[in-house]
């Protein structure tokens, strides 16, 4: 039987002040835990509703449903270590990474990792105002992808003036940039995608090298003002990679 103490640590865990206390983020689902439970990131314990790993601790549904952040809650639940990366490891002379400029919405963020999952991009550095990438909601929106992609967290505009120095080429979204289905692009560099209202802010902005743009079809049509931030950084991703 779960203690009260463990369901109000559980609990706490729904907020990032709970989280950076106790070092640890909820996964929930048989899926998405045996993959964690196969992946380097440690885990601290599982409840589930029935026996489905030797070491978990079974729960009644009622008491799996005080514990879940889903509105359905599911049949298992895991307090997962937080993983600390070395930000060195965000290599963007060897190769494509992307950068997060204040995307604020869980669903977004969950979307990006696991788009860059699915492109091969192995590293996503955020800034410090960044959605957090163990809210529960990114967690599962992220369909695994949170286990294969490091993500940092860092001043984000000092970061890209310090890779820019070395050499790196930083590519960012904008209205006036190049056609992003006509221009040179490399196999290496940071892509920035900005704030789901605001863009790129003007700090990261100064670091861009090459400015893109994602033309409407046709091109003079007067349609939506922009596209949703995790859509576009799937038609980005998608330019890259096809090159």
């Amino acid at each position: 039987m779960i203690t009260k103490a463990e369901i109000q640590s559980i609990k706490a865990l729904a907020d990032k002040r709970g989280r950076v206390e106790q070092g640890a983020f909820i996964a929930e689902g048989e899926k998405l835990i045996s993959e964690i439970a196969l992946s380097h990131l440690k885990v601290r314990k599982i409840y589930a509703t029935s026996p489905l790993w030797s070491s978990a601790e079974v729960i009644s549904i009622k008491e799996m449903e005080r514990i879940s952040q889903l509105k359905s809650s599911n049949n298992s639940l895991a307090v997962v270590e937080c993983p600390k990366y070395d930000l060195s490891l965000a290599e963007p002379s060897k190769n494509l990474v992307l950068a997060l400029d204040r995307v604020q919405n869980p669903g977004n963020l969950g979307t990006i990792i696991r788009l860059a999952d699915w492109f091969g991009i192995t590293d996503i550095v955020c800034s410090e105002d960044c959605a957090d990438c163990f809210n529960p909601k990114v967690v599962q929106a992220t369909m695994g992808a949170i286990i294969r992609v490091r993500v940092h967290y860092t001043n984000l505009s000092v970061w890209l003036e310090k890779v820019k120095s070395r050499g790196a080429d930083i590519y960012g979204t904008f209205l006036d940039g190049q056609n992003i289905y006509s221009c040179k692009k490399g196999s290496c560099g940071v892509i920035v995608m900005g704030n789901e209202g605001q863009g790129i802010s003007k700090e990261c902005e100064k670091s861009v090298t090459h400015r893109l743009y994602i033309p409407p079809y046709p091109t003079d049509r007067c349609g939506s003002e922009s596209l949703n931030v995790a859509i576009a950084t799937a038609i980005t991703c998608s330019e890259f990679r096809r090159e």
